[in-house]
């Protein structure tokens, strides 16, 4: 069933077959669908960054690194893939403080056949930049 309200009147309708659909275009059918979509539009916002990510300043700054001389974004040479990497950390609240400290403190890294090498530190001071670039890898 579904109900009609009209400014001076009210009337029900009963769809009489199930090819049949009702146009219900209630008064209060469109504010249920402004509030509907408001609420979809807040929790979209909600569950974004409050800023997109930059992904061709990200490979700029990793291709000026040589950061892709150990890695790609979806496939491990060296060093794991970016995939990889952002699967590892998902949902883990010290990612992007690790992955900064990690791009940026020259660390010792393990490779599979053994042997240990300093990771190379990002070519930047710009924190901004690197921020950039952890959100980017993690993003992937």
């Amino acid at each position: 069933m579904c109900t009609f309200q009209w400014p001076a009147q009210r009337t029900a309708l009963r769809a009489t077959t199930p090819s049949r659909v009702p146009a219900c275009t209630s008064a209060t059918a469109p504010r249920t669908s402004l509030a509907a979509l408001a609420a979809l539009a807040l929790a979209a916002t909600l569950a974004t960054p409050s800023w997109a990510v930059d992904a061709d300043a990200a490979q700029r700054l990793a291709r000026q690194s040589n950061c892709f001389k150990c890695h790609a974004v979806d496939k491990k040479k060296e060093g794991p893939a970016y995939k990889d990497v952002a699967a590892k950390y998902k949902g883990k609240p010290e990612a992007h403080a690790r992955l900064v400290k990690h791009v940026t403190s020259g660390e010792r890294v393990k490779f599979d056949d053994g042997h240990e090498e300093d990771h190379t530190i990002v070519k930047t001071k710009d924190q901004a930049q690197i921020d950039n670039l952890v959100d980017w890898i993690l993003a992937q």
